[in-house]
C-alpha cells in the first residue's frame, strides 16, 4: 500500500542515482545476495540484543532489495533468473527476521511467531499464483499485484517490534491478520477477473 504511494519518489531520489553509479561495478544478483546477507545479519544481531543495529541492517537489506531491480533495469539485465533470486531472497530475509524476533523470548513468542510465518506463507502463495495466472502489464518479470500489506509495511512492523520488544505480543497478531487479509483480498480481486466459460458438470 505504501509502496504505490512513495515508490516513484523513493526510486527517483534514493535509488536511481546510486544504481547508475553501480552499473558495471556490481551485478544485480550480487546486490540481491547482499540483501540476503544483511537480512541474515539481522537475525544474528537480534540474538545479541542490539535492536538499533538490527533496524539499520534491515533497512539496508530493504534498500538493496530495491537497488538490485533498478540496476537490472538500467543495465538491461532483467531476467527470469534475477526475479527468482529476488523473490527467494525476500522470503529468506523475512524468515530470519521473524526467527530473530522469536528467539528473543521463545517461551512466550512461539505461537505468535508461527502465525506470522504461516501468514507470510499464505500471502506469498496468493501473490505467486495470481501473478502466474494474470497478464503482465508492468515492467516487472511477472504480474505484480499490490496489497494491503507489502514489504514497507512489514518492515515497519518488524522495526517497531525490534525497538519496543513489549509490543510484539499485540503487534504480531495484527501483522498476521493484515497479511492474511491481504492474501484474501488479492484472491478475491483475482476471482472477479478470472471468469471461466460454462462447463458441463461432471
Amino acid at each position: 500500500m505504501l509502496e504505490s504511494v512513495i515508490r516513484t519518489y523513493y526510486d527517483r531520489l534514493l535509488v536511481a542515482p546510486i544504481a547508475k553509479r553501480l552499473i558495471g561495478i556490481v551485478s544485480p544478483s550480487q546486490i540481491t545476495l547482499a540483501s540476503g546477507i544483511l537480512g541474515f545479519l539481522v537475525f544474528l544481531v537480534l540474538l545479541i540484543n542490539l535492536p538499533i543495529l538490527a533496524v539499520i541492517l534491515l533497512l539496508l537489506s530493504g534498500y538493496c532489495d530495491t537497488l538490485d531491480g533498478a540496476v537490472a533495469r538500467l543495465s538491461h539485465q532483467i531476467s527470469n533468473q534475477g526475479a527468482v533470486y529476488d523473490i527467494v531472497c525476500d522470503r529468506f530475509v523475512e524468515f530470519f527476521v521473524i526467527l530473530g524476533l522469536f528467539s528473543l523470548d521463545p517461551n512466550h513468542r512461539a505461537w505468535a511467531a508461527m502465525f506470522m510465518l504461516g501468514s507470510v506463507l499464505i500471502c506469498i502463495t496468493s501473490f505467486l499464483v495470481v501473478g502466474v495466472f494474470s497478464q503482465n502489464t508492468s515492467e516487472k518479470s511477472f504480474h505484480y499485484s499490490p496489497g494491503l500489506m507489502e514489504r514497507p509495511e512489514a518492515f515497519i512492523f518488524f522495526m517497531v517490534m525490534m525497538i519496543w520488544p513489549h509490543s510484539f505480543n499485540w503487534l504480531a497478531p495484527v501483522f498476521s491478520l493484515l497479511v492474511i487479509l491481504t492474501a484474501g483480498l488479492r484472491v478475491f480481486e483475482f476471482s472477479k477477473t478470472d471468469v471461466l466459460p460454462n462447463r458441463p458438470l461432471a
